[in-house]
């Protein structure tokens, strides 16, 4: 075998590499609005995390002499019908947002790789059976299966957690099974099966990594529609429960004033679209750079 060598000119090659700045500028200049979409999620996500020191008011803070009040310097974004400021809200309920979503997606992820390596090593009754449970999953949209799954358990921020990520294990397990049966076909998977390798080996040690990595690009896709489902829960009033500063419930609360105080919907729905358009450019950014089937398609 032989061995390169690296001193000369490969040498002069690695010295030479990009640097951050320069590797920053060019993701810039190739994909702008995947780094746009990824700044912006990042400040959604730094407000979630930073919030009692970011926003200018407590979440349920009340002040009486500014009710329904427009955006001042006071209230840079308003407040709602009961003096409570809205900017401050929002930035409250980034908290919510991404703990239903990254929650959701998790619990989701985890039941469909089971169901989908179940699944995809099985035949027969079994996987027949496992993949009827997934059909099923599939036949209604993830909103309806939600509000199915609360209508059983009640309202509640962990009871909304469940619910979208029940509804989203038939993605997962579809996607993990159709992963398991690629996988199991390569011939170095075949080839350790001939060798007398035991089998939780070979799933441990080679189905199991080449199906957990495209798991994990299609769970930055979904996160983005756990937000949308958690907030539509909770606009129906079938998801977090006052006085919690959901963007859902925030906007369910202004529609009555919609017509003479519309930044009450607007500023949450506002933050809410933000954040769904940006987290969709992300994943499919991420999706475009690390799907080995898209990448083979360029």
């Amino acid at each position: 075998m032989a061995i390169r060598d690296l001193s000369g000119a490969d040498r002069g090659v690695r010295l030479r590499g990009p640097t951050v700045p320069r590797f920053l500028a060019h993701q810039l200049d190739a994909r702008p609005f995947f780094v746009i979409a990824t700044v912006v999620s990042l400040a959604f996500l730094f407000a979630a995390i930073f919030a009692p020191w970011v926003a200018p008011y407590a979440p349920n803070f009340q002040d009486p002499d500014a009710l329904m009040a427009p955006p001042s310097a006071a209230h840079w974004c308003g407040t709602d019908s009961f003096g409570q400021d809205l900017l401050s809200r929002v930035i409250f309920g980034t908290r919510y947002v991404f703990l239903i979503g990254f929650s959701s997606v998790a619990i989701g992820a985890a039941g469909g790789l089971t169901i989908g390596l179940a699944a995809g090593l099985t035949h027969g009754a079994v996987e027949w059976g496992l993949m009827r449970f997934v059909d099923a999953i599939l036949a209604l949209p993830s909103l309806i299966m939600a509000i199915a799954f609360i209508s059983i358990l009640g309202p509640g921020i962990d009871k909304v957690i469940y619910a979208v990520g029940f509804a989203m294990i038939g993605p997962f397990a579809r996607t993990v099974r159709a992963d398991v049966l690629q996988v199991r076909a390569q011939a170095f998977v075949e080839a350790a099966g001939l060798m007398g390798v035991d089998r939780l080996r070979i799933i441990w040690r080679h189905i199991l990594p080449n199906v957990i990595f495209p798991l994990a690009v299609q769970a930055t896709i979904r996160i983005a529609e756990a937000i949308l489902v958690s907030s539509a829960l909770s606009f129906l009033g079938l998801g977090v429960v006052p006085p919690a500063p959901d963007w859902g419930l925030m906007i369910s609360e202004g529609r009555a004033f919609i017509s003479i105080v519309p930044w009450i919907s607007g500023v949450p729905g506002a933050a809410l679209a933000l954040l769904l358009i940006s987290l969709s450019i992300v994943g499919d950014g991420v999706r475009e750079q690390f799907d080995p089937r898209l990448r083979a398609n360029r």
